[in-house]
């Protein structure tokens, strides 16, 4: 059991809602491990109070927050200064408090690079398909093409792409339908939609056009073994699971919070995973 001392470090997540968040398992688990003096709690904070709570939060003493759906472009607005990361992704997903100010950060593309290369993946192995245009996307197609991989990416809705597009010069588009037929080209496949969570439809795309040496990674992880991922394992294609990327972006906030590099293994990912089962 953890006792808080007076002098206890305190970080969290925030969102609207927040309850589905794992970040309280996964940052818990750290403290418990290297037994530090410290919280991590889950902020649910209406989008409207949104600013003034984050200022609370800093005069309360936080060292800094995480921040999810609906808040990470407010997050972004209300930074002092922004890394090149969220520059990038437009978002700020890791708040930093330090003596009245706030720095802002994007973990989201670093943390999927990290998941992606611990399961066997090289991001520089080839070209990128990106399905979806949401923020994630954003994120990942920002790393990937500050690798120089060349990322094409295509969404249901194409002015989303498009519009994605306008705003990270080098990025491709094509259309939805033509996903499949594009595989060929391609030796990264990353599902950034919500198809194939749990409660919403599979992800359609047919991986027989793919090479043998395609990579397909799937964001989503609930379920952990998605129905995209079953079938490119199925067809003994490289597969990366959603959960990584969870588990590696929160490296950099722990570390600036907490003053501990934390480790991302094996008895962590069951850790998180078992409440993903329950």
């Amino acid at each position: 059991m953890t006792i808080l001392s007076g002098t206890a470090r305190l970080a969290g997540i925030t969102g609207w809602p927040v309850s589905h968040s794992r970040s309280p398992r996964l940052h818990g688990f750290w403290l418990e491990r290297y037994g530090i003096d410290g919280a991590y709690l889950p902020l649910p904070i209406e989008p409207t109070n949104f600013p003034a709570a984050v200022k609370g939060l800093m005069l309360s003493g936080f060292r800094g927050i995480n921040v999810t759906i609906p808040h990470k472009v407010a997050a972004f607005a209300i930074c002092d200064t922004v890394d090149e990361s969220a520059h990038r992704a437009g978002a700020v997903n890791t708040m930093v408090f330090d003596n009245g100010r706030i720095t802002g950060s994007n973990t989201d593309g670093w943390g999927f690079l990290e998941n992606l290369r611990a399961q066997g993946g090289d991001p520089a192995a080839g070209p990128a398909l990106l399905l979806g245009a949401g923020g994630s996307t954003r994120a990942i197609a920002a790393v990937l093409l500050n690798l120089d991989v060349q990322v094409t990416v295509a969404n249901r809705t194409r002015s989303k792409a498009e519009a994605l597009a306008h705003e990270l010069p080098g990025l491709k588009i094509i259309d939805w339908d033509r996903r499949s037929d594009a595989l060929p080209d391609h030796a990264l496949l990353v599902n950034t939609t919500s198809l194939g969570m749990a409660k919403q439809p599979p992800l359609e795309i047919d991986l027989d056009r793919a090479a043998s040496t395609l990579t397909v990674s799937d964001i989503v992880y609930v379920p952990l073994e998605t129905p995209l991922l079953a079938a490119a394992r199925a067809r003994n294609l490289r597969c990366v699971e959603g959960l990584g990327m969870l588990l590696y972006q929160a490296v950099p906030g722990f570390r600036s919070w907490f003053g501990v590099d934390p480790v991302v293994d094996e008895d962590l990912r069951r850790f998180v995973a078992a409440d993903l089962l329950a």
